[in-house]
């Protein structure tokens, strides 16, 4: 896993199945990016009350009077399903441009797909975060960390997959999901600890600061 997103040098970030990638522009814009926990977290909230959201609804003509449309939606996770356990420390939030909301959305698909649920989901978007800021990275050079390399900088030569497979994030991510699955009780830890008996990484409390900003993603793809 690599050690420290800050010191990576700028490098082209592949996706052969997407066709997407990260210039080496891009790169050196995400530098800033990489610090640590900051103060620009913002509290997570529900919103405009039911009866706001329904005036709101019938002024602008989305809904009719008689099936007003509610906050509470019965299909979106909830804050306890989450984050059952609160989150420790202080957290991190970055602003993510398309291709990360991209794989954000992906990594929610994909916990749907292989039944690790919205918590499961949770720990994949924090994990990705720490990992790669969720860009689908290739191989950084100099910089690399082994040859660790896509969402979740796994490598192949640890039994991950090809080069191609690791950088395809749908495969990427359900490799990471089926070993989380293989950890005992991993429903019951601390997103952390989840995180970490996966990655083996060389800091493994920094998967923490990224719970609330996963969680608000995973609301807004469930």
């Amino acid at each position: 896993m690599k050690r420290d997103f800050a010191r990576w040098l700028p490098a082209i970030a592949t996706n052969p199945n997407r066709k997407t990638a990260l210039s080496v522009v891009g790169v050196t814009a995400l530098a800033g990016l990489a610090l640590g926990p900051s103060a620009i977290a913002a509290p997570i909230t529900s919103g405009p009350h039911e009866g706001a959201v329904a005036a709101i609804d019938k002024a602008t003509g989305r809904t009719s009077e008689s099936a007003p449309v509610t906050s509470d939606r019965s299909d979106k996770p909830t804050r306890s399903e989450l984050i059952p356990y609160g989150v420790q420390g202080a957290q991190s939030r970055i602003p993510l441009d398309n291709a990360q909301r991209d794989n954000a959305r992906t990594i929610v698909e994909v916990a749907k797909k292989t039944g690790v649920g919205e918590r499961g989901a949770v720990i994949g978007v924090a994990t990705a975060l720490q990992e790669s800021k969720l860009y689908n990275l290739g191989h950084l050079g100099v910089s690399n960390d082994h040859d660790s390399q896509g969402l979740f900088q796994q490598r192949p030569s640890t039994g991950w997959g090809s080069v191609e497979q690791i950088t395809d994030p749908e495969y990427s991510t359900t490799a990471f999901f089926e070993a989380l699955k293989r950890v005992q009780g991993w429903r019951d830890m601390p997103l952390t600890s989840a995180a970490q008996t996966v990655q083996v990484s060389a800091y493994p409390f920094h998967y923490a600061q990224w719970e609330e900003q996963s969680a608000d993603l995973v609301s807004q793809f469930w």
